[in-house]
């Protein structure tokens, strides 16, 4: 509670530091991202098609938190620029799977340098030990909103 006694107190709410938290990172992400021509979306659906190749339209989507129309006009962009290739028709049903071409990769290579040096710098006054306790407190927060039961960690 605020010292009025009413609402939050912005100070020690864990939603609240958690979104300054996220904004920050945003901020950060762009800045970096920005002078290779990407947002971080544009990041996010190269890293997702890197680590799930083949990926519908709809799966990048929900990877990337935005809605299938907004990802069906970044993979025409990244189809036009060269980075992404999809069949013009589908194998079976309406699904196109994405794949990553040369000039994808390339491009997600350079990225993740920068990026990962992003979040270096966010976690650097954390031990490991504390990173790894950090991740663990947000799956848990997630699992806890999306209804799952928290996630032992006692392993």
């Amino acid at each position: 509670m605020s010292q009025d006694g009413r609402g939050v107190d912005l100070g020690t709410s864990v939603g609240y530091l958690l979104k300054q938290a996220a904004s920050a990172l945003r901020a950060e992400m762009e800045a970096v991202l920005r002078p290779m021509g990407m947002t971080i979306t544009h990041y996010a659906c190269l890293e997702l098609l890197a680590q799930r190749p083949g990926s519908s339209n709809s799966e990048l989507a929900r990877g990337t938190f935005v809605t299938r129309q907004s990802m069906n006009v970044l993979l025409q962009a990244l189809e036009r620029d060269g980075s992404v290739v999809r069949p013009t028709a589908a194998r079976v049903g309406k699904v196109l799977p994405t794949e990553l071409t040369a000039r994808g990769r390339a491009a997600l290579a350079d990225a993740t340098v920068a990026v990962r040096a992003v979040e270096e710098r966010m976690l650097s006054g954390m031990t490991p030990a504390e990173q790894t306790a950090a991740a663990d407190m947000l799956r848990s927060m997630v699992g806890a909103l999306q209804g799952a039961a928290p996630a032992d960690t006692d392993a």
